[in-house]
């Protein structure tokens, strides 16, 4: 899939107006990868985060790919059952710049890799505007002890406020509220100035699916 035909397909799904609208032209989309695709983007995560801390990669790394694995079956098993047809709500303003992000991110010239950078927006995509959940999954873990969490019905995320720090992050569109009382990631606790600078980058560089 080169960069016009990802073009191409995020104006269809721009053109969508309901959730189940968006699903079902999500899965024909994921329909053309393979589950090989799938393991090739959490191959490159794994990768990564293969310098942080053993014990904290080892979490992340189980917890993000599991959640890759469960919204792609989540996908096909919808798709199958005919579980959109029913989802009328209209899709958020947002959905349109979302898709006028993902073609720009996935139009670099160099074909597999913008397929592959491609088809973990469209899993993103499918938990935030189809679903309604966040990308990043509940209990997903962040420097610092802090999670997303799912309390009384609502999302809340460690870092929601922090997301015009990241380029092309998907925060903007989380349904996820920040987690009261936190406003960013605790830093380690009596660290020195280098320590917490540390932390800040390995935030930045690891947790968010530009990949």
């Amino acid at each position: 899939m080169n960069g016009q035909k990802i073009i191409d397909q995020c104006l269809i799904f721009e053109s969508q107006d309901t959730r189940g609208d968006l699903g079902k032209a999500i899965a024909e989309a994921v329909s053309g990868y393979s589950p090989g695709d799938l393991k090739k983007i959490q191959w490159n995560f794994s990768g990564r985060i293969r310098n942080i801390n053993p014990l904290y990669r080892s979490k992340l790394e189980r917890t993000v790919n599991g959640h890759l694995s469960e919204t792609w079956e989540k996908i096909r098993i919808m798709n199958q059952q005919g579980s959109f047809s029913p989802m009328k709500e209209p899709l958020p303003e947002d959905a349109k710049q979302f898709w006028n992000i993902a073609a720009a991110e996935c139009s670099s010239g160099e074909p597999e890799k913008d397929r592959i950078r491609f088809l973990k927006y469209l899993l993103a995509g499918f938990c935030i505007f189809v679903m309604n959940v966040p990308p990043h999954p509940v209990g997903m873990p962040f420097p610092g002890g802090d999670k997303v969490q799912l309390i009384d019905g609502i999302y809340y995320c460690p870092v929601r406020e922090k997301s015009g720090d990241v380029d092309s992050a998907l925060c903007p569109f989380c349904p996820a509220r920040q987690t009261p009382e936190i406003g960013y990631l605790k830093p380690p606790r009596d660290g020195n100035t280098r320590r917490k600078q540390e932390f800040i980058k390995d935030t930045y560089e690891h947790h968010h699916f530009n990949g």
